[in-house]
């Protein structure tokens, strides 16, 4: 498991993508239509990506791993899954929560092979 991202959700990504571009000196990295961006944290490979909160999960980190469906059938029945998996543009994405109610996200690039 690597942090590829650490996730905000946001009430409005224009202005927030202002916020952390404009004000702190973030890079913009890549943005998917209108309710997703992601900015280049200075000095570091992990960026942040913003998006309009849809899931009503806090922030937290968002984890690159080789394959979401098979780490979601070997721990279904131990973690506690509330999406997933699910097919975004780059691959497939689910999120547990951890012992504490923290959202992991978690990540493949299988689109992308």
């Amino acid at each position: 498991m690597k942090l590829l991202f650490l996730y905000y959700p946001v009430k409005n990504v224009d202005e927030s993508l202002a916020y952390y571009r404009d004000v702190l000196g973030f890079e913009e990295s890549w943005r998917e239509g209108e309710h997703t961006a992601a900015l280049h944290l200075p000095g570091t490979d992990v960026r942040l990506m913003i998006e309009d909160e849809n899931e009503g999960y806090s922030a937290g980190g968002m984890f690159l791993i080789d394959s979401v469906d098979v780490f979601y059938n070997e721990n279904k029945d131990k973690l506690n899954f509330v999406k997933g998996p699910e097919d975004i543009p780059p691959g497939r994405y689910a999120i547990y929560l951890d012992n504490a109610g923290n959202p992991i996200r978690i990540l493949d690039f299988t689109h992308e092979k």
